[in-house]
C-alpha cells in the first residue's frame, strides 16, 4: 500500500467509525464502543506508519482537482512532511486514549453512542486539517471541528451551564472565522491557488501584495481557534463537558489547529514584521494573563484549561520568532502531559462522585483513594511546570532559547522587538505556572476539605491510560529535542545555558513560594477555624479573609460541604485575585462593548418594526376598510333614498354653478 493511500485512510477510518456509530448507536448500542475504539486505534498505526514512512525526508505530496471553478482551482491535496506526520500520530495517540478512557467514564451515560461518534468525527477532522494539502479543504476540517465542539461541549444539555458554555464556544470561534475566511480568500488570490506549496512558492518568490493585512486576517481566526487573547473567553466555560472531550479538545484538536496552520504557512507571517510583532503582543499577553487567571481558579479543569491558554502563548510565541520547530516541539509535548493532566483530574472527578466539575478547595483525602491520578497527575504537573528531565523542559526551553537567540540577534527570522516581548514574558509565565501547578497538586492531594463520599475503584480503562500516556510526558523530551530538528528544519531544539538556568530556576521559586504561602495559609485556617474566626480579637482583615472563604459558592457535584481555606492563590494574588477569578473581567467588557449594543440595536429594530412599520401596515389596510364600510352604509337598496340623493346633488351642483357665474 503506498503512502498516500495509508494517508487518504488515516482521517477515513474515524469518519467511516463515526457514520457507523451515529447509523447504528441506537438500534445496536453494543456495537458503539467497537466503532468508537478500533477505527481511531487503527488510524493510530497507519499514521505511525505514515510517519515511519515520510521518516523527516521529502515531504509527499499528491492533489487531484476537486471541483472546476473557473478561477483559482480546489484540490484534494495531501501535504505530508515532517511536522504533519508527528501531529498526526499525536492526534490518533489521544484520540485513542480517550476512546478508550471513555469506555469507563461513561460506561452509564444513555448518549454514549452519539458522543462516541462525535468524538470520532472530531478526530477525522483535525486528521484532515493536519495531513490536507489545499486551504479549502483544510477549512472544512477546521469548521467541522467547530460543530463537533458544540456538541460535545454541550453534552450535558440538561444543565444551563453546558448549553451557555457549546453556545458560546461556537459563537466565539466563529468570530474568529469570519476574517479568517476573508485572509484565506485574500491569500489565494494573490497566489493564485489554494495549495499550501504553490502559495509558500509564491511568497518565496516575494508574491504577495498585501502581507500585513493577509496575515491578520488569518491570526483572528487562529485567536479564536487556539484560544488567544482577546478571543479565548470560550475555552475556560468550555469545561462543562465532559472531560475526556476536555482533553481531546485542549491536547490534540481544536485549539491546536491554530497553531498548526500558522506553523505550516509561517512564511506567510513572516512576510509582515508587524504581523509577527502583533503575534508576540498576542502571546506575551496570552501567556501572562492566562497564568494568573489560573492561579486563582477554584475549580480543578478551568485551572487546566487557562493552563493549556498558557501553553499555546508559548507555541504561538515560538512562531511570533519565526521557528516553528520549536512551536511544534512544544505541541507535541504539551498534547502529552495535557491529556494526562485532564484524565487524571477526569479519575479525581469520578472518584469524588461529581458530573464534569470539581472545585479544589472541597477536596480531601484523595491522594490514597486515587494512587494511579496521584502519580500520574504528579509527573504532568512537573512537566507542565517545565522541571527537568520531563518533557515539557526541553520544548519550553526550545521556545525561550530561539527567542533568546533573536534578542541576542543570532537569527533574523523575526524582529528584536518580538524577541524581547517573548522572552520576557515566557520566563515570567514560567515562575506562574509552576506557582499555579503546586498550587494544584497541594490543594488536590494534600488538601484538607472534607472527604467526599467513597465511589469505588476506577474502571482499569481510566488508570491503564493515565499509565501509557505518562511515559511520553516523562521521557519524551529527553530524546526529541535531538531527533526532531532532522524531521522539521533543521534548527537546534537542544536547551541553552542561560535560559535553562533563568527558566528553571524561576519554576523552581515558583513553586517553593507556593508551597510556603501554602503553609502559612494552613497554619492560620488551623488556628482560626471559620466558626471562631469573627469573635476572635486579631482584626478585621482575619474576619473578613474567613468570610470570603466562608461565602466561597458550592461547585458542581458533591464534593466536600466545607472548603479548604488554606488557598496560597489568594496570598500570593493579594487583591488581584479577585479580578483574576473572573478572567480579569473580559466577558463583562466583551458584554458592554458589543452584546449590550447589539440587544439595545434589535430593541430598537423591534420597536421600530411594532410601532412604525405595523402601525403604516395597519393604516393602509384600515383605511380602505373605513372607505368600505361609508359606501356599503349608502348602498341600503331602497330607491326613495337614491332618488332624494339624487335630487340633493342636482341642487347642490346647480347652487355651485350659479355661485361660479356670479363670481365671474
Amino acid at each position: 500500500m503506498t503512502t498516500t493511500t495509508l494517508a487518504v485512510l488515516v482521517p477515513l477510518l474515524p469518519f467511516l467509525g463515526a457514520v457507523a456509530g451515529l447509523l447504528l448507536g441506537r438500534t445496536a448500542p453494543g456495537f458503539a464502543r467497537p466503532l468508537a475504539v478500533l477505527p481511531t486505534l487503527t488510524s493510530l498505526v497507519l499514521a505511525a506508519l505514515v510517519a515511519g514512512r515520510q521518516g523527516g525526508g521529502a515531504a509527499v505530496d499528491s492533489a487531484t482537482e476537486l471541483t472546476p471553478t473557473g478561477s483559482v482551482p480546489i484540490e484534494l491535496a495531501l501535504h505530508i512532511d515532517g511536522f504533519a506526520a508527528l501531529v498526526a500520530v499525536l492526534v490518533g495517540l489521544v484520540a485513542s486514549c480517550v476512546q478508550i478512557y471513555s469506555t469507563g467514564y461513561l460506561r452509564d451515560d444513555p448518549r454514549y453512542p452519539s458522543y462516541a461518534a462525535l468524538v470520532s468525527l472530531f478526530t477525522s477532522a483535525m486528521l484532515l486539517v493536519v495531513y490536507s494539502g489545499d486551504l479549502m479543504v483544510l477549512l472544512v476540517g477546521w469548521e467541522v471541528m467547530g460543530i463537533c465542539s458544540y456538541f460535545l461541549v454541550g453534552h450535558y444539555w440538561e444543565t444551563p451551564e453546558a448549553r451557555a458554555a457549546s453556545l458560546k464556544a461556537f459563537l466565539v470561534t466563529k468570530l474568529g472565522d469570519v476574517p479568517f475566511l476573508i485572509g484565506l480568500f485574500a491569500l489565494a488570490t494573490d497566489a493564485g491557488s489554494f495549495r499550501i506549496t504553490r502559495i509558500l512558492s509564491t511568497v518565496a518568490g516575494g508574491g504577495l501584495d498585501h502581507p500585513t493585512v493577509i496575515a491578520l486576517l488569518l491570526l483572528a481566526g487562529v485567536a479564536g481557534k487556539s484560544a488567544q487573547f482577546p478571543l479565548h473567553t470560550w475555552l475556560p466555560d468550555a469545561m462543562a463537558g465532559p472531560t475526556p472531550v476536555s482533553a481531546l479538545i485542549h491536547a490534540a484538536t481544536m485549539v491546536a489547529a491554530g497553531v498548526y496552520f500558522i506553523a505550516r504557512l509561517l512564511p506567510v507571517f513572516e512576510a509582515s514584521q508587524a504581523a509577527m510583532v502583533v503575534m508576540a503582543v498576542m502571546a506575551a499577553v496570552t501567556m501572562a494573563g492566562s497564568a494568573l487567571a489560573a492561579l486563582a481558579q477554584d475549580d480543578i479543569k478551568r485551572v487546566l484549561a487557562y493552563s493549556t491558554i498558557g501553553q499555546l502563548g508559548y507555541m504561538t510565541g515560538a512562531l511570533a520568532v519565526g521557528d516553528r520547530g520549536a512551536a511544534v516541539f512544544h505541541l507535541l509535548s504539551h498534547g502529552a502531559f495535557k491529556a494526562l493532566l485532564f484524565l487524571a483530574a477526569g479519575v479525581i472527578i469520578h472518584a469524588a462522585g461529581t458530573n464534569s466539575l470539581a472545585a479544589m478547595s472541597r477536596m480531601g483525602h484523595l491522594r490514597d483513594r486515587v494512587p494511579d491520578a496521584y502519580w500520574t497527575m504528579t509527573v504532568a504537573l512537573l512537566a507542565l511546570a517545565a522541571i527537568p528531565p520531563f518533557s515539557g523542559f526541553f520544548s519550553k526551553e526550545a521556545v525561550l532559547g530561539v527567542a533568546e537567540h533573536v534578542v541576542t540577534g543570532h537569527t533574523e527570522h523575526a524582529p528584536a522587538a518580538a524577541g524581547w516581548i517573548v522572552l520576557v514574558a515566557g520566563l515570567l509565565t514560567a515562575v506562574l505556572t509552576a506557582a499555579y501547578a503546586a498550587r494544584l497538586w497541594l490543594l488536590a492531594f494534600r488538601g484538607r476539605g472534607a472527604e467526599a463520599p467513597d465511589h469505588g475503584r476506577q474502571p482499569l480503562t481510566m488508570t491503564v491510560v493515565l499509565w501509557v500516556l505518562a511515559v511520553p510526558s516523562l521521557a519524551l523530551g529527553g530524546f526529541a529535542f535531538r531527533l526532531l530538528p532532522d524531521w522539521f528544519d533543521g534548527r537546534d531544539l537542544g536547551p541553552t545555558l542561560t535560559t535553562s538556568v533563568l527558566g528553571t530556576g524561576l519554576a523552581l521559586a515558583g513553586g517553593i513560594v507556593t508551597y510556603a504561602a501554602w503553609r502559612h495559609t494552613a497554619a492560620r485556617a488551623a488556628r482560626f477555624p471559620l466558626g471562631a474566626v469573627a469573635a476572635h480579637p486579631e482584626g478585621d482583615a482575619a474576619r473578613v479573609e474567613a468570610e470570603a472563604i466562608a461565602s466561597h459558592e458550592p461547585a458542581y457535584g458533591d464534593i466536600a460541604q466545607a472548603p479548604d481555606p488554606a488557598d496560597p492563590g489568594r496570598l500570593l494574588l493579594g487583591p488581584l485575585h479577585r479580578h483574576a477569578a473572573a478572567g480579569f473581567h473580559l466577558d463583562a467588557v466583551y458584554a458592554a462593548l458589543f452584546v449590550r449594543p447589539v440587544q439595545a440595536g434589535a430593541s430598537l429594530v423591534r420597536f421600530l418594526d411594532r410601532e412604525v412599520v405595523e402601525t403604516y401596515v395597519r393604516g393602509a389596510g384600515a383605511l380602505p376598510r373605513w372607505l368600505g364600510a361609508a359606501v356599503r352604509r349608502a348602498q341600503t337598496g331602497n330607491v326613495q333614498t337614491y332618488v332624494s340623493a339624487l335630487l340633493a346633488g342636482t341642487v347642490v351642483l346647480a347652487v355651485a354653478v350659479v355661485l361660479v357665474a356670479t363670481g365671474a
